[in-house]
């Protein structure tokens, strides 16, 4: 049987010559402001022969303009982002879970927020594909974690419809909007790594996807755990927090270093989220008078009446969503990456195939 028209990616004639070709692409706006591999018929084929799902499947619809993502029109982001054909798995899993309504992607896309899709692998894939988890992980130099992020990005933008100043209201955005994905360091951290936390084996490989507003580094020297905490919590208080005004998800991306002082003071995970998320409460006062009003509407519930400046707020509902990757090189340095607000994580388990 046929596959429905609308289900078929459009195909033309171009010319060979590569400076068009991106001429060609930025011109009718499917780049994100980079150079693209031009997704010939040839490419987007080899690429499909590393997933089982069929070609014109549809792995989910994107949002804000709900553009139907086959598995073909992933295919031809992933190309034109440079990715490896046997990345394609990867990234079907990633629009499974950025559709989940708990990720808020409609929110996501067209908020004045600088939120861009986190993607963080875990389990063997990430050896077998050289993600990076260790020095720089979040930075340039590595080819899979730069495409795969990029190839998020451009099926954000080409199938769900995210061009900036359209859809897209970003007031400046962030530099993470045109790739951000990194491993976690599962060899060097004493917890049980996220795949594990979220409800998969250890030796599955899975992709969770992260509504991230930003980095903020966090240098301290500190060799106790408990000081360790307190830094790190104050660093994640601040006032024009959405996670304050709508009960967060925040993330934290611990160094190997940071995570042995944790492990020396006998914390495990779930006491390293119980003592930030002591630490880092804060007044509502310290808010905005608007965003105590904002702060109401979204959280009386959960306090059970007014949020008023008196009260005191958590950055998030409980302990357990505050949420902690070990990840990185040798150093002092760990990542505080504040988050959307209303949104939370999802992780999907990465199907390759056989």
């Amino acid at each position: 049987m046929n596959a429905p028209e609308i289900d078929r990616a459009a195909t033309f004639e171009a010319t060979d010559d590569l400076d068009a070709i991106n001429a060609l692409y930025r011109e009718r706006r499917w780049t994100d402001g980079l150079p693209i591999v031009p997704p010939t018929t040839e490419r987007v084929d080899r690429m499909l022969r590393h997933t089982t799902r069929q070609r014109y499947d549809v792995v989910t619809r994107v949002a804000p303009a709900y553009g139907a993502a086959t598995v073909e029109r992933i295919a031809i982001n992933a190309v034109m982002a440079g990715c490896d054909p046997e990345y394609l798995p990867v990234l079907i899993a990633a629009c499974e879970a950025v559709a989940e309504p708990g990720f808020n992607l409609q929110g996501i896309q067209a908020t004045t927020n600088p939120v861009a899709v986190w993607l963080v692998l875990n389990g063997p894939i990430v050896k077998t594909f050289g993600v990076n988890a260790g020095f720089n992980c979040i930075g340039q130099g590595t080819w899979a974690n730069a495409t795969l992020g990029r190839a998020m990005r451009l099926v954000l933008q080409n199938i769900g419809g995210a061009l900036p100043g359209d859809m897209d209201r970003a007031t400046q955005g962030q530099p993470a909007k045109y790739t951000f994905c990194c491993a976690e360091n599962e060899d060097e951290s004493p917890w049980e790594p996220l795949q594990v936390e979220r409800g998969f084996a250890r030796e599955t490989s899975t992709v969770t996807v992260v509504g991230a507003e930003g980095t903020m580094n966090m240098n301290t020297h500190s060799k106790e755990g408990g000081e360790l905490a307190r830094v790190f919590a104050d660093t994640m208080a601040h006032p024009s927090s959405n996670e304050y005004v709508h009960g967060g998800e925040p993330w934290l991306i611990v160094s190997p270093e940071h995570a042995e002082i944790f492990r020396r003071a006998g914390m495990s995970k779930a006491d390293v989220k119980r003592r930030l998320w002591e630490l880092s409460k804060m007044p509502a006062s310290m808010l905005a008078v608007k965003e105590i009003g904002r702060a109401h509407d979204s959280r009386q519930a959960e306090f059970g009446g007014a949020v008023t400046a008196d009260t005191v707020l958590t950055i998030s509902p409980s302990p357990e969503e505050i949420m902690l990757i070990v990840a990185g090189g040798a150093g002092t340095h760990s990542v505080y990456v504040p988050c959307f607000g209303n949104s939370r994580a999802v992780t999907r388990e990465i199907q390759l195939a056989e």
